[in-house]
């Protein structure tokens, strides 16, 4: 019985560390070297150098008087003495210098096509790309882009060139190691390497942010090089640091190649960036909006507004609508929806369902081109000496009918129906939330108002039924937003 005790208990230390092993396996170690990867990378990664005339004073940097000052002349004698400003002629011939900067970049294709940051050659008159053996060559600007900050370039070469492709971004995951190669401060052709740190970053850029932020080394100069995989494959393009310094501190953002590849296949196809176009303006649900509509979490896209003729209209969206799914994709986030509509295919009929006054409501939108904003007039405010007009007060606010001369202060049409703000309380919940006098208010959570008596009954309703804030749409100089308001207790 002794040996086949002795053979059980074999057997179980073998199975306990079968068992253990699989815990092991899942944790990648850090490579033993990156060499052999950044040899196979590094011909493909460009530094960019560019070249912008620059109109200057013809003083350039030399002190500057006001005229008539006894030292004016006695600059422009000593300019004289220098061999400039001789003439007249000269002292009205405008001058210029060159203002050099650097970059970087990467081939995606044999035939020479360089992807850099649009920053990086934004203004530039000229644009040279040095490859890594030394050879350089002239740019050609394909295309670029300035909210995703992407730019295409186009070099000529006799010879194929090293080329790398790009993979899918949305497989890495946050600890994954990554390369980074680019031309910080000149130093052309260097490799830095560390992780992914967080995914989805909205570093307030542009509307479509959606950096992934990493540890690596990344400096001035790398604008526009790669961010690899351990496959060397690009998920990402380097554009941004944060540093109080402007030196690395280990924060440093990449544009996903995801969406940067959507960018680049437009700019090289049409030569501009074509984008989604629903015609909406939204904002974010937060805890307060999501508590006002008696929602259980806050996710999806509050509509503010909703463009006359455009496809939200022609679809069915309404102002107060909350977006919460965008062709069968979850919009948990209000920053999310400008993206996925953005990269939705134009003429692309869509589903699309919003929460109305508490219900799903499912609307079918075909989708067009984002064309550019045309700047927005903005009417003229409220006369401070307004006709004694009967109020109310209510949840910090002093509410009053809309009169003939407020609409013609506030560029109303008579149709236009809402209760005028003619006053908020200091420290009042409604002054946290911005609201000030001259703002009209045309919805109480989802319901249209016209008078002041249907504010009032509209805010007691909501009480009634326990509602801890109200959500009102407010009308602002020809923008609408929703805002909620904390209902206080009755003193």
């Amino acid at each position: 019985m002794t040996k086949v005790k002795k053979y059980l208990n074999s057997i179980l230390v073998v199975a306990i560390c079968v068992v253990a092993i699989p815990a092991t396996v899942f944790a990648k170690g850090a490579p033993d070297s990156f060499a052999d990867l950044s040899d196979k990378l590094l011909p493909s990664v460009v530094n960019i150098y560019t070249k912008q005339n620059v109109k200057v004073d013809r003083r350039g940097g030399l002190p500057q008087f006001p005229p008539g000052s006894p030292f004016e002349e006695f600059f422009k004698k000593f300019e004289d003495r220098n061999g400039e400003g001789e003439g007249e002629d000269e002292e009205d011939r405008p001058r210029t210098r060159q203002r050099m900067s650097l970059g970087s970049g990467f081939i995606i294709s044999a035939d020479g096509i360089v992807i850099t940051n649009n920053h990086v050659i934004d203004q530039a008159d000229e644009v040279s790309v040095r490859m890594h053996d030394g050879s350089e060559y002239d740019a050609e600007v394909i295309g670029k882009d300035n909210k995703v900050d992407v730019a295409v370039l186009r070099i000529k070469a006799d010879k194929p060139l090293p080329f790398v492709k790009f993979g899918d971004d949305g497989k890495s995951r946050v600890g994954d190691w990554i390369l980074a190669i680019g031309n910080p401060y000149g130093l052309g052709g260097s490799v830095t390497a560390g992780i992914i740190s967080a995914r989805n970053r909205d570093i307030n850029s542009g509307p479509y942010d959606d950096y992934i932020q990493t540890d690596a080394s990344i400096n001035r100069g790398n604008s526009g090089g790669p961010m690899f995989n351990m496959d060397g494959e690009v998920i990402g393009i380097n554009t941004a640091i944060y540093s109080p310094s402007g030196g690395n501190i280990g924060i440093g953002f990449a544009v996903p190649s995801n969406q940067a590849k959507h960018v680049i296949d437009q700019l090289i196809e049409y030569g501009h960036t074509r984008r989604g176009w629903l015609g909406v303006s939204i904002q974010a649900v937060t805890k307060d909006i999501a508590e006002s509509l008696g929602m259980d979490r806050e996710y999806g896209a509050l509509v503010s507004s909703v463009n006359k003729d455009s496809p939200a209209d022609k679809g069915g969206v309404e102002s107060g609508d909350i977006i919460i799914e965008f062709d069968d994709q979850e919009v948990t986030e209000m920053r999310e929806l400008p993206r996925i509509v953005a990269n939705t295919k134009i003429g692309k009929s869509v589903d699309v369902v919003v929460l109305r006054k508490g219900k799903k409501k499912n609307l079918k939108i075909t989708i067009a081109e984002l064309e550019e904003d045309e700047e927005k007039v903005v009417p003229a405010t409220a006369d401070e000496d307004e006709a004694d007009v009967p109020s109310e007060k209510v949840i910090g606010l002093t509410l009053e009918e809309l009169t003939d001369k407020t609409r013609e202060a506030l560029d109303l049409d008579e149709e236009f129906k809402g209760v005028l703000i003619a006053g908020v309380e200091r420290y009042s919940p409604a002054q946290e939330r911005g609201l000030r006098r001259g703002d009209v208010i045309v919805e109480v959570t989802q319901e249209e108002v016209s008078t002041v008596e249907e504010v009032m009954d509209r805010i007691k309703e909501l009480k009634d039924k326990g509602r801890k804030s109200v959500l009102l749409k407010v009308y602002r100089r020809g923008d609408y937003s929703h805002v909620p308001v904390t209902l206080e207790d009755d003193k």
